[in-house]
């Protein structure tokens, strides 16, 4: 989650906070390998996460997308991981890609451990105040 998306918060941080905060942008999220390439000179899934609101970037939320393409369910990620395909069939399923990954912390159960609390319909998906701000 980048700042100028949280800005509410950000302005209400001390500068330790501020700090523990931008370094959660380099976390995993933020060097996770996807495919680079534009296929059918489309967004790649590293731009594309970026854009819809109900996602804003959040890596967790992203994670969700590429189970749900596993399971064959709707996503706002959905038409650029189909685009890429090949690279989803190296893990053959989506234990596979957690487990190449190291990413079973994500998980809960068959479910994702998400950040902040995740309802599928409801925006934004980044905190917009201290009270919803994840700590």
């Amino acid at each position: 989650m980048f700042p100028h998306k949280t800005r509410a918060v950000v302005t209400e941080l001390d500068d330790g906070k501020f700090k523990t905060f931008w370094n959660l942008g380099y976390t995993v999220g933020g060097v996770m390998i996807w495919p680079g390439n534009r296929a059918g000179n489309k967004q790649t899934i590293s731009s594309a996460r970026g854009f819809p609101p109900r996602l804003s970037d959040r890596f967790d939320l992203t994670v969700e997308c590429v189970r749900r393409r596993y399971t064959g369910g709707r996503s706002p990620l959905g038409d650029v991981l189909i685009r890429h395909a090949e690279f989803f069939a190296l893990f053959e399923t989506f234990q596979g890609l957690i487990d190449h990954f190291l990413l079973r912390d994500l998980r809960k159960g068959d479910r994702i451990r998400f950040a902040m609390p995740f309802d599928d319909s409801a925006l934004p998906s980044v905190p917009q105040d201290l009270a919803t701000y994840p700590r």
